[in-house]
């Protein structure tokens, strides 16, 4: 990863598109009431705030100016940022002080209610912490905990999320979800908590994290680790720091560093400090701070000034985290200290820009690798090894799958071989659409925009669409195709009798893309979806799903990757009537029972889109790496946008018309996503079925050329990918280049064979099947297709 990418923070504009996000209507209003001084409620700590909330960061400003010059060891203005510090923690020592401080009660999750600690002391509000509770289980749980989860029972009378900093937005959020950091558990009184952080109030339950085994805990075992590589920047180069987010699989920090940039040569140094870091086991501090508190904090850095100016209110607050000299603005949570991490690696770094706008100050981006084991960061050195060689970037080049232009950044041209992968992978769905009762259909390329304000993606998602002007008009290209399909459903009447109606649309689709953020196969502009809608009753939504769960596994079963299941249900900020949400989580539920067996999936509490609950599919590659690309998801408020409606069996006034429940459902999710993530999880060694080079057929002779190009259009003629190598290369080179270009099975050809009408198979793992007459190859090779194997 040298060179421009990455992307950026959006701090604002629009959410991204999600390969299955789908939202279609318009959003709560988040903002206050026209007479309320108070903030917006939005991005508790603990928990992603929802992009798209918040004023926006204006874009096309060069801000960094002098603010780094060059190169300097320790600059003068950490001492200075230290003394600013100091200052601002005694007025908040002064506020904490004056806490009332009661008695509270901890309830664990198996039901156990604590009230002391080991010494007999009564657990207090404003001064236990959850390190003491754990500490009185046991110091073992204490030592190994990253976080906590809090689900307070209440609050204590004299605590105030605004006075505390907890309200207004996450300014993470959106590189976050940009690095495929999901959401957690939450709830007005379902937080992560700092361990060293005085708990507010009861805890109904209290729960501990684990690096390992909680991603929750690894999203905050990460972000601690990039403040440390933070303040080794700050340390060595005196860079100006501007975000550093945890990643679904480690962190990065960008800098503003003038006209310099970070080299290879800088990781060593990085890692050094970040060790010595490490060893100090410098204290998470955390600490409220008033806006204006924070502008002469942070006055030497003029990009976290224009986050303070922006995204806090006037008269608002905000927290900031320290460990050791570094300060910056952070909602946290952080493990309780910097020798929490026992293994670092700066793994790579690229160029960006602040806000992920090009017009903008370049940015240096330095990634990052962290875990609490030496021997966890060795497995993993290891498996990037493994991983480089399966980079489908990399497959994809050496078997002239695909290519990518620049006139067409972002799309991707589909050679030949690629296009057979491609062709197969979608007639594999089609033949399960057949045998499953879906109806495939073919919908426009472009709509009116009149269209996506109908379905309320025009005020969210314009951004990331590809608009512009059709006789004085504005037009869009689809970046999916549920709108569309509601208007066929809503084209003519439609009885009870009729429904469920499953469309199903290879159509193909287009999202405007950052240019940083363009990633392979995996993160494109254009793409095709096995995208397919179900109109159905309420009373049809569990085997409807349980229909979509059984295609699921066929078809990942199919491709040798292993899957598990998760039902996010209704958030704070849900529309619709709560009867009709608690109805369909039981649906689902019942489902997923139904299929897997109770307890064999886990449930994301509050994790559901605003407009229904959704199960997400996390599929385990090869490599058990894993990969979001099958989702089943409810929409309860499409129907309502376009007044979907279907007549009932009811003669009663008023019951005789029902609004059909929408399921939006994919398996392979974007075509060119799976092709890409199958490419990595086979190696590049394609099965037979899917592969675009199935047979080559090796002449001993030239003698022999004749009869394996007769072989080779009978072949052709059955409809498999057969080759013959005619070229005057040796017997064994010829079978060597055929194995090392992955065809799956290659057919020698003797005096013997062309006399018996047979050929000598061997497969690309070079054993020797033997000798076998055309017809029984034939047969052999229709089978080895028909078992997609």
């Amino acid at each position: 990863g040298k060179g421009k990418g990455g992307g950026g923070i959006n701090m604002n504009a629009t959410a991204k598109f999600a390969v299955f996000d789908v939202p279609g209507v318009s959003q709560p209003d988040l903002s206050p009431a026209a007479d309320s001084k108070a903030p917006a409620k939005e991005g508790q700590q603990g928990r992603r705030a929802k992009a798209g909330s918040g004023p926006k960061i204006e874009g096309a400003v060069l801000i960094g100016g002098d603010s780094f010059q060059k190169r300097e060891k320790d600059p003068e203005w950490l001492k200075q940022r230290q003394s600013v510090y100091e200052s601002i923690k005694a007025r908040r020592s002064a506020e904490l002080d004056s806490k009332k401080q009661v008695a509270i009660t901890v309830t664990m999750p198996d039901g156990k209610v604590l009230e002391k600690d080991k010494e007999g002391n009564s657990y207090m509000a404003w001064k236990t912490t959850p390190f003491d509770v754990a500490n009185t289980i046991s110091q073992g749980l204490a030592n190994a905990a990253t976080v906590a989860r809090v689900t307070y029972a209440t609050f204590a009378e004299d605590y105030s999320a605004f006075e505390d900093g907890m309200e207004g937005e996450d300014m993470l959020s959106d590189a976050m979800a940009d690095g495929g950091v999901e959401g957690g558990e939450s709830s007005e009184k379902t937080l992560l908590w700092d361990l060293t952080r005085p708990l507010v109030g009861p805890v109904a339950k209290m729960e501990f994290l684990k690096f390992g085994d909680d991603k929750e805990a690894n999203t905050v075992f990460w972000h601690s680790s990039a403040h440390m590589m933070g303040e080794a920047l700050e340390h060595l180069y005196g860079c100006k720091l501007t975000i550093g987010p945890p990643l679904a699989g480690g962190f990065y920090y960008d800098s503003y560093m003038g006209s310099d940039s970070i080299k290879d040569d800088d990781y060593k140094p990085v890692e050094q400090e970040v060790n010595k870091i490490i060893k100090q086991k410098q204290k998470f501090e955390r600490m409220v701070i008033t806006k204006e508190e924070g502008l002469e904090l942070f006055a030497d850095n003029p990009f976290k000034v224009s986050i303070l100016t922006t995204k806090v209110p006037d008269g608002g607050r905000t927290t900031v985290y320290r460990c050791g000299d570094l300060i910056d603005l952070c909602r946290g949570p952080h493990v309780p200290n910097t020798g929490k991490v026992k293994a670092f690696a700066a793994t790579r770094h690229s160029a960006t820009n602040w806000l992920g706008d090009t017009n903008n100050d370049s940015l240096q981006r330095m990634y990052g690798i962290s875990f609490p084991d030496k021997k966890m960061l060795k497995a993993w050195q290891e498996n990037q090894e493994k991983a480089k060689e399966r980079d489908h970037r990399r497959i994809a080049a050496k078997q002239d799958l695909i290519m990518f232009h620049e006139l067409s950044a972002g799309s991707a041209f589909w050679l030949p071989h690629g296009t057979r992968i491609y062709n197969k992978l979608i007639e594999f769905i089609r033949t399960h659409y057949w045998d499953r009762g879906y109806d495939e259909i073919i919908t426009p390329n472009i709509y009116n925009l009149d269209l996506w304000h109908k379905s309320g993606h025009a005020m969210h998602y314009k951004d990331a669409m590809f608009c512009f002007d059709v006789e004085g008009q504005e037009w869009a290209m689809k970046p999916m195709n549920c709108p569309g399909h509601c208007l066929m459903f809503g084209s003519t009447i439609r009885s009870y009798r009729d429904l469920p109606i499953r469309y199903a649309d290879f159509g193909v689709l287009h999202r405007n893309e950052l240019s940083g953020a363009l990633t392979g196969l995996t993160r494109v502009r254009r793409f095709q979806q096995d995208d397919a809608h179900i109109y159905c009753r309420e009373d049809q939504i569990e085997q409807e799903v349980l229909g979509a769960l059984d295609f699921m596994k066929n078809v990942y079963n199919t491709f040798g990757m292993t899957y598990k299941l998760e039902l996010s249900t209704r958030p704070a900020k849900a529309l619709g009537e709560l009867e009709l949400w608690q109805r369909a989580e039981k649906a689902l539920a019942n489902a997923m029972d139904s299929f897997s067996g109770p307890g064999s999936w886990r449930e994301n509490p509050g994790d559901g889109a605003f407009y229904g609950p959704k199960i997400d599919i996390k599929v385990m590659d090869a490599m058990d790496r894993v990969h979001q690309c099958a989702t089943i998801q409810l929409d309860f408020q499409l129907p309502i946008r376009f007044d979907l409606q279907y007549t009932t069996d009811s003669k009663e006034k008023g019951q005789q018309f029902a609004r059909p429940v929408m399921v939006h459902r994919a398996m392979l999710g974007s075509v060119e996503r799976m092709f890409a993530v199958l490419c990595e999880h086979y190696g590049g060694k394609w099965p037979f079925w899917l592969s675009p080079r199935q047979v080559m057929l090796i002449p001993v002779h030239a003698d022999f050329n004749d009869y394996c190009s007769e072989v080779q259009q009978r072949l052709h003629k059955e409809g498999f990918y057969a080759d013959v190598d005619l070229s005057k290369e040796k017997f064994n080179k010829k079978v060597r280049t055929a194995q090392v270009a992955q065809y799956n099975l290659q057919f020698v050809v003797g005096k013997s064979e062309v006399e018996n009408g047979s050929v000598n198979v061997r497969t690309r793992e070079n054993e020797v099947k033997g000798e076998m007459k055309i017809d029984d190859m034939v047969a052999m090779l229709k089978q080895l297709t028909a078992e997609y194997k």
